[in-house]
């Protein structure tokens, strides 16, 4: 996931040069499938008239199980069928450029382990149930599948340039952290908003946030939280859009965002359109 770099070159041991593992499907417990059907259950109930239709079709197209972690070799069949796509299976953060390039070729790196029953709510590292309930129901999507592979050419020309910082986050507020309009409303479809209880509700309907309209300079010059809450919400047009906007020669953009500070996360811009002026009550909470 980019936002948190690993940056090892040896993949460790057990895994293949390109630093994938065999799933060991059998190697999983009745608890951990208990805990992805206790989450599946969980989340799919809490993203009922929040999560983007894209993301309900990609669910239904994937036939996942709410009663057992998913064999990647089966989810497979149906996600290359639908946009060419893989899941394979890694021990953990990987490097960039490693991840970069499955991206780029159509390979979705997710992790084989599943969190605690301790960790329900927060986990540091991605898991099985963030990597697959998050993000490959989106990849079922034509046009978003062709923005991650897009993503990943990119990614590896930015790490060329050393550059990274600037486009993980256009990575963190789309493809993590991500809403989109619809007929019905601002929806999610971000995997890091859909795989959370609390983010799925704070995202859309906590006051605190800011969200405000997709603009491709704009994001990349605005850090994010890794720690917690987002205290600012991009809201894309479609995902047609957010692909023909960045389908582009970011050389330039590169250019200019050398001569440009940083955005602060809490602030909004003259030419913002804001969709919700947060009003930061939630920075302002002690914490536990």
């Amino acid at each position: 996931m980019v936002g948190k770099v690993q940056r090892q070159a040896v993949p460790p041991l057990g895994a293949a040069a390109d630093w994938t593992i065999d799933q060991a499907y059998a190697d999983y417990s009745a608890a951990e499938h208990a805990v992805w059907s206790k989450l599946f259950h969980r989340q799919l109930a809490m993203l009922e008239n929040r999560a983007c239709p894209e993301f309900f079709a990609g669910l239904r197209a994937l036939e996942l199980r709410a009663d057992a972690i998913p064999e990647f070799s089966e989810l497979n069949r149906r996600l290359e069928a639908l946009t060419g796509w893989r899941v394979v299976a890694v021990p953990g953060l990987v490097p960039d450029v490693v991840f970069f390039k499955h991206l780029s070729e159509r390979r979705f790196c997710a992790g084989r382990f599943i969190r605690s029953p301790e960790q329900l709510d927060y986990l540091e590292a991605p898991d099985v149930f963030h990597d697959v309930f998050g993000h490959v129901p989106m990849l079922c999507d034509p046009v978003f599948a062709d923005y991650m592979v897009e993503y990943g050419k990119g990614g590896l020309k930015a790490d060329g340039r050393g550059l990274l910082d600037r486009l993980a986050r256009l990575y963190w507020y789309t493809v993590e952290f991500g809403l989109t309009q619809t007929e019905e409303g601002v929806r999610i479809y971000g995997a890091g908003i859909v795989s959370s209880a609390a983010e799925s509700c704070f995202s859309l309907e906590s006051p605190s946030p800011h969200r405000v309209g997709f603009e491709l300079e704009r994001v990349m010059r605005t850090p994010y939280r890794i720690d917690d809450f987002q205290q600012i919400y991009f809201v894309i047009p479609s995902l047609a859009e957010l692909r023909r906007i960045t389908l582009q020669d970011f050389s330039g953009l590169y250019d200019r965002l050398a001569q440009c500070d940083d955005i602060p996360i809490a602030k909004l811009l003259d030419g913002d359109l804001v969709f919700n002026r947060g009003d930061s009550s939630y920075g302002s909470l002690p914490k536990a």
